[in-house]
């Protein structure tokens, strides 16, 4: 499967942040952003499966996390 070409436009601060995460990582900055998108992705999906698994195992969960939503500004 061929990849797809994408244009990322950064600011200076955020091209100095990839360059230094992909010196980190011992990696082009082509690959610092991808496998950074990647983790990003896993911990999301992650997150919203344990999410949903608490909501329907824990009772009052679901409850819970509208009243915080609710409080935060």
């Amino acid at each position: 499967m061929a990849g797809m070409a994408m244009t990322l436009r950064l600011t200076a601060e955020q091209d100095r942040a990839l360059t230094l995460l992909a010196q980190a990582q011992g990696s082009s900055k082509q690959e610092a952003a991808v496998r950074a998108i990647v983790a990003a992705a896993s911990r999301l999906v992650a997150d919203a499966a344990v999410a949903e698994l608490a909501r329907d195992v824990i009772p009052g969960r679901a409850a819970l996390e509208a009243r915080i939503r609710q409080a935060r500004p």
